[in-house]
């Protein structure tokens, strides 16, 4: 691999809070070490249309405390194919860049490691970007910190009118293949059940749950899915345990992509600028194809065909544990 000159950043897929602060590390650690920086818009889009700029110190002032992306971001179906990645290479080069940096989840993942297989000249190396804390390699992901403390704020809002109502509120937050986001809010608010993708929870057993709870008189319960949990839609859900659970009047909140956005925590500005910073020295190392992780307050690299072939991340079990003796 020859000496790194000029990088390219980009984020891809999925925004999540702390991107920024990434960005802005990629940036100044690269002109740091006298390396030129571009900034590639919208992703793998950006590369195949060409839409890309250099950036300067300044390009990443006052930009800490900004949720999303400026560089924005798109999931480019065309980079799947062997002409649109042909064309990303062909501009990839004209531009001069011989370095990438690339902030996203699996799927932007996978785009990365096709591609630096096929054009082994372009180094690569991946930062985790996805709210979801679903990657191997890494114990946190960029955004899961902000994302779960928004979801943490609103479910204590959410109490506050389920109390005065004697309500039941079925809350569904973000997670798809992933209940990190769940867990964890779930056992910050005291919700008094927790439906994962993880772990199957039958019907039957919840509404048992909470008749429990109708029995010890709670003035209110709140019962958290997340996005991707086996038992069926949340709508589905919540009018089947109304049938059996008549003591409570049920409402249903969907809290949506409200969780990407918002100024990103100081535990995910400083990530992300931890994870930029060893990124851009990665590349100058002679790295290509691994993922910047945290493990053990670490940064160490991962390969990216390591990081993408395990997909049995598992959530801590001593907090599954806990959710059952805390909810009583």
């Amino acid at each position: 691999m020859s000496k790194i000159s000029k990088i390219g950043v980009l984020t891809s897929g999925g925004d999540a809070p702390g991107m920024n602060p990434c960005i802005r590390a990629v940036v100044r650690t690269a002109l740091y070490n006298g390396l030129e920086v571009v900034g590639i818009k919208q992703g793998y889009k950006g590369m195949i249309e060409n839409d890309m700029y250099p950036m300067q110190a300044r390009s990443v002032s006052n930009i800490l405390n900004l949720g999303g992306t400026i560089l924005k971001t798109a999931r480019c179906l065309p980079f799947r194919t062997d002409e649109g990645q042909e064309a990303a290479y062909q501009n990839i080069k004209a531009q001069g860049i011989d370095g990438l940096v690339v902030i996203g989840g699996d799927g932007t993942f996978t785009g990365a490691l096709r591609f630096s297989q096929k054009y082994p000249d372009i180094a690569v190396i991946g930062i985790p970007g996805t709210i979801d804390n679903d990657l191997y390699g890494s114990t946190y992901t960029l955004g899961f910190d902000t994302a779960t403390n928004t979801v943490i704020e609103a479910i204590d809002k959410i109490r506050d009118t389920a109390d005065s109502h004697d309500r039941l509120f079925f809350v569904e937050v973000m997670g798809r293949d992933s209940g990190a986001i769940a867990l964890r809010a779930g056992i910050s608010c005291g919700a008094e059940a927790i439906l994962l993708p993880e772990k199957s929870t039958a019907i039957d057993e919840l509404i048992r749950h909470l008749k429990a709870g109708e029995s010890k008189k709670k003035s209110s319960s709140i019962v958290i899915v997340a996005e991707g949990d086996k038992s069926g839609g949340i709508y589905d859900l919540a009018k089947a345990v109304q049938k059996e659970v008549t003591n409570y009047d049920i409402k249903v909140a969907v809290l949506g992509h409200l969780q990407r956005g918002g100024a990103p925590s100081s535990f995910d500005r400083v990530l992300g600028s931890r994870m930029g910073y060893a990124a851009v020295n990665a590349l100058i190392a002679g790295e290509s194809q691994k993922m910047v992780g945290l493990e053990a307050n670490h940064i160490k690299l991962t390969p990216l065909s390591e990081a993408l072939s395990h997909h049995d991340f598992k959530l801590e079990a001593d907090l599954l544990q806990m959710v059952e003796v805390l909810s009583i």
